[in-house]
């Protein structure tokens, strides 16, 4: 992805003092440097990165033992982590394998036969903020949310073919139709089709559309949501349900900006935006057979991604106070325990909670929600990549509460655990805690 330079840093400093109130950011950035079958190598990493063997990953990594698409990195308020995705040979950090880990300063990152060291700036640099706390039709005023509005800004001026990520009710759909409208496109025609929602067939035929009889019930022509959209953009919502069937004629479109209607032979030219979204881990579904890779890598020229509402909590009352009728506003106190919660439906269930709070008080809305209740939510990711964050955050919450316990003494707080002393010195470097 894009890595700013010195002049966004200060038109960063500059817009956002137009808005004192908002906050401001800043992080160290991290830079990778190896060594493989192509020589030395050494590059910065910002937003996500996919890590592989494969020539369009973002850090390609020459190295037969490293899967084509091995591993994610991803920037975040608390430093850079990695992610496996079902690599063949796994990811190791400092020698421990992991599915999931935060990576600290000089942190030794093993793909395969290829090791990765990763090391961070002397100082924290400014992080590029929109200076306002909406873009278009979203509200956040946390520095992620600011930081992604940013991100959006730059994507609206481009016209690559966009994947937007995120867990259910993140606001996807809002967020394409944000740069949609962003764009110089916006005054055009905006198709959207949600591929979760429909049956193969019915699906080809509301992508592609078809000709008179092309098949039973097919009494007229119709041009499909590609075709429709002509001049403007297409947004194709939960693209990992597409199946595996449709994929090559998806892949055909994007390459050749052309269409075919079911039941035509002559292709039309078609001048489109993709936009695209998921809440499913793609590049685990690729190591796993279920989506083209070549799919992947043409539809994910731009990639962002939305953080989920339990990452943003100074956001909840804003939202909660934008989704309100006119005139009303959060009661305080309340204000203060809805942000407290985890909100594992995100911005849809904040939202769906004001309205019960509107027709039920406060009281009951919050003995109703299901996203309040103590159950796991429903998987967003593949089994080993949730898997992998599950066991990742019990081990930082473990260890950082050991060394609680047992400060300035790491042998006795690894006899009190039942480790030796050289595996929790692993786990603490893992997750970049301190055993003093």
């Amino acid at each position: 992805m894009y890595e700013p330079d010195a002049s966004d840093a200060a038109r960063t400093i500059t817009r956002t003092d137009l808005m004192p109130d908002l906050p401001v950011a800043s992080r160290q950035r991290p830079r990778l440097s190896w060594r493989d079958e192509a020589g030395a190598h050494e590059r910065g990493v910002e937003g996500i990165a996919l890590v592989g063997s494969a020539p369009d990953s973002d850090v390609v990594v020459c190295d037969p033992t490293v899967s084509r698409l091995h591993a994610e990195l991803s920037q975040r308020a608390d430093g850079l982590w990695i992610i496996d995705l079902g690599s063949r040979n796994g990811t190791y950090v400092d020698g421990v394998r992991v599915g999931a880990a935060r990576l600290h300063d000089r942190a030794r990152v093993l793909l395969g036969d290829t090791e990765i060291v990763v090391t961070y700036g002397a100082r924290p640099e400014p992080v590029p903020l929109w200076p306002l706390d909406r873009f278009g039709p979203l509200v956040g005023r946390s520095a992620a949310m600011r930081e992604l509005f940013e991100w959006l800004d730059r994507a609206a001026k481009s016209d690559a073919t966009l994947l937007i990520e995120g867990e259910t009710g993140t606001g996807k759909e809002l967020v394409a139709t944000a740069v949609h409208e962003a764009s110089a496109r916006g005054h055009q025609p905006l198709s959207i089709i949600d591929c979760g929602a429909l049956t193969a067939s019915l699906l080809e035929a509301e992508l592609f559309g078809h000709a008179r009889g092309a098949f039973t019930g097919a009494h007229a022509a119709r041009a499909g949501a590609i075709e429709a959209a002509d001049g403007g953009t297409v947004f194709i919502d939960e693209v990992g349900e597409l199946p595996l069937s449709l994929q090559p004629k998806l892949l055909r479109v994007l390459e050749s900006r052309t269409v075919r209607r079911l039941g035509e032979n002559q292709p039309r030219t078609v001048d489109v935006r993709f936009i695209s979204a998921t809440h499913r881990d793609l590049r685990a579904m690729v190591n796993e057979g279920t989506f083209r890779e070549d799919l992947y890598f043409r539809l994910a020229v731009l990639k962002l991604r939305i953080p989920p509402l339990r990452e943003r909590p100074e956001d909840v009352s804003l939202l909660a106070n934008h989704f309100m009728p006119p005139g009303m506003s959060m009661p305080p106190e309340l204000a203060r325990t809805i942000e407290r919660q985890p909100w594992r439906g995100n911005v849809r269930e904040l939202r769906n909670f004001i309205e019960r709070m509107l027709a039920f008080g406060p009281q009951r809305a919050l003995e109703t929600s299901d996203e309040l209740r103590a159950e796991e939510p429903p998987p967003e990711r593949s089994y080993h990549a949730a898997r992998a964050e599950l066991i990742a955050q019990f081990e930082r919450d473990f260890v950082r509460k050991l060394l609680a316990q047992h400060p300035n003494n790491v042998a006795e707080a690894a006899r009190a655990a039942g480790l030796t002393r050289a595996y929790l010195y692993q786990l603490i470097q893992k997750h970049g805690l301190r055993s003093t």
